[in-house]
């Protein structure tokens, strides 16, 4: 039952926790900055806490998309919840302020590839698993 969850949930809680000010500040403490290092050409790197939520949802994306090759009860639905999921992070995206920022939209980015890749993978997973008999 836990498989047909999606896991695409997680970054958009974690955005709405930080827009709620759970985390201290509303949305500006994701521009907070976690590391700084200084490369050999003299550059310096920061990752700020939004940077880590994008990669967050980048392993949850790959993680779906592991998913979506599975054949079991739970993928269809797994798909529309999805599939919900995007439509919340669109809704969320035009109508509240505070989700009107870069890093939210690539967040829906991310939602909306896991959507079409998720259903691109499961057709082209039972194609081949139909057998024609040849």
């Amino acid at each position: 039952m836990f498989a047909a969850i999606p896991l695409m949930i997680l970054p958009l809680a974690l955005y709405n926790l930080a827009m709620l000010g759970l985390f201290g500040g509303g949305v500006q403490v994701l521009d907070s900055q976690l590391l700084s290092l200084s490369m050999l050409s003299g550059a310096i790197w920061t990752l700020s806490i939004s940077d880590v939520l994008i990669l967050v949802a980048l392993a949850v994306l790959f993680f779906e998309i592991l998913k979506a090759t599975l054949n079991g009860s739970g993928s269809l639905i797994n798909h529309m919840l999805s599939m919900l999921v995007f439509v919340a992070f669109l809704v969320e995206f035009l109508l509240v302020r505070g989700a009107a920022t870069q890093t939210f939209f690539i967040l829906m980015t991310i939602a909306f590839i896991d959507v079409v890749g998720g259903f691109a993978v499961s057709i082209r997973s039972a194609g081949r698993d139909v057998s024609i008999g040849l």
